[in-house]
């Protein structure tokens, strides 16, 4: 692979960290297991993790939860390591949860050698009047690039995060969850819009990152 041209991508989902942390044999699973995520991260030099909800286990995880996350974040995706990527679109609307509307790795006050993109699972959605959750503030302290966060439970407009690399062209669409049924709904009104680069839209690869429940057909049970 020309690394020139081609990203590379750590996915991970459903970490759920905080899950059983009072047990006394698996209290450590979930962090254990998100410290190996980003120890692979590093090792592997990727151009960033991709994070698919559900960071947490639950909506208002605990001070020791949080205290691991954070700490896991900075030792493993602060640093001096350059970004070998750019972002084209408009990253006040990509980013628009938090008063800092751009990617962390572009912050001048931060050292970010591995940027990480998450949107918000079920156990980890925004709540209260302002919408916020864990990741809002992972992303207000510079850790977290939290996308995919809808406002409106009417209508849905996804603009893609648009990333360049070398020759490659990538439009990362985020939805972090939505109730089904409502969502449901809305795809069925045609209340969910993809929007699409203003240029050359041939030339990019799409790819959509959702936290949603699948209905299994009874053939494939």
């Amino acid at each position: 692979m020309d690394d020139e041209d081609t990203f590379k991508i750590l996915i991970a989902t459903d970490v759920h960290l905080g899950y059983l942390e009072k047990d006394a044999v698996r209290g450590n699973d979930s962090f254990n297991t998100f410290d190996e995520i980003l120890k692979c991260a590093k090792t592997n030099q990727v151009d960033l993790i991709l994070l698919g909800g559900d960071l947490f286990h639950d909506n208002k995880p605990t001070r020791r939860c949080l205290h691991n996350c954070i700490t896991m974040l900075r030792k493993y995706c602060m640093g001096d390591s350059p970004i070998h990527f750019n972002i084209l679109s408009d990253q006040t609307i990509n980013f628009n949860t938090t008063q800092f509307p751009w990617v962390n790795y572009q912050d001048e006050n931060l050292n970010i050698s591995i940027p990480v993109f998450s949107i918000h699972g079920n156990h980890d959605d925004p709540t209260g009047a302002e919408g916020l959750c864990a990741l809002d503030l992972l992303s207000a302290s510079g850790l977290v690039n939290h996308f995919g966060h809808s406002h409106s439970v009417e209508k849905i407009e996804i603009s893609p995060v648009l990333l360049h690399k070398g020759s490659t062209k990538l439009a990362l669409y985020g939805l972090g969850s939505i109730p089904d049924e409502r969502l449901y709904r809305m795809f069925v009104n045609n209340q969910v819009t993809m929007l699409r680069p203003k240029e050359d839209q041939d030339e990019w690869f799409n790819l959509f990152t959702i936290h949603q429940n699948r209905c299994v057909p009874a053939c494939e049970r």
